[in-house]
């Protein structure tokens, strides 16, 4: 249902609007306004009650913008949606689990093996760099890289996804 405002109410919240108030915020303003004429005019006699309510909407909006720009924007709660980026329980906790059976998995690797196979997939290292750290040739590089990702697929691999 729309609201039917006197002429110079409907001017009034237009030319806030133009200002780039909302239309809520308009209305709430002209309103306001009124109410601090009809308490001006109890002690006062006013002239011209048109151009009083104008200005008095125009000084109001100033305040109010000002106040936004001083304090910050005011938010009803009911009108913010929040949204919970994190994953749910469920996923940290297999998370969790995955992580705690490659550790395991490691584990269960040789020491020299899991040095290499670690310095190339957490490290970044070459095959080159692995193997003249170790004193081993590339092929022998790459053959513990093979055999440490087939032990780990392995060891992984009836593990949930």
């Amino acid at each position: 249902m729309k609201k039917h405002l006197p002429p110079v109410f409907a001017r009034i919240r237009d030319a806030l609007r133009r200002r780039g108030s909302s239309t809520q915020d308009a209305e709430d303003i002209v309103q306001e306004a009124w109410v601090r004429l009809a308490r001006y005019e109890r002690e006062q006699v006013v002239v011209n009650s048109d151009a009083f309510l104008m200005q008095t909407a125009l000084n109001l909006a100033i305040d109010e913008h000002r106040g936004r720009v001083t304090h910050g924007e005011q938010v009803v709660l009911e009108e913010v949606i929040l949204v919970d980026e994190s994953p749910p329980v469920e996923a940290v906790v297999l998370g969790r689990e995955r992580l705690a059976r490659l550790h395991y998995c490691l584990g269960r690797l040789t020491e020299r093996s899991r040095d290499i196979f670690l310095a190339h997939r957490l490290d970044g290292l070459t095959y080159r760099e692995i193997a003249d750290q170790h004193g081993l040739s590339i092929s022998t590089v790459e053959k513990h890289i093979a055999k440490a990702t087939m032990q780990l697929i392995t060891g992984m691999q009836d593990w949930r996804t």
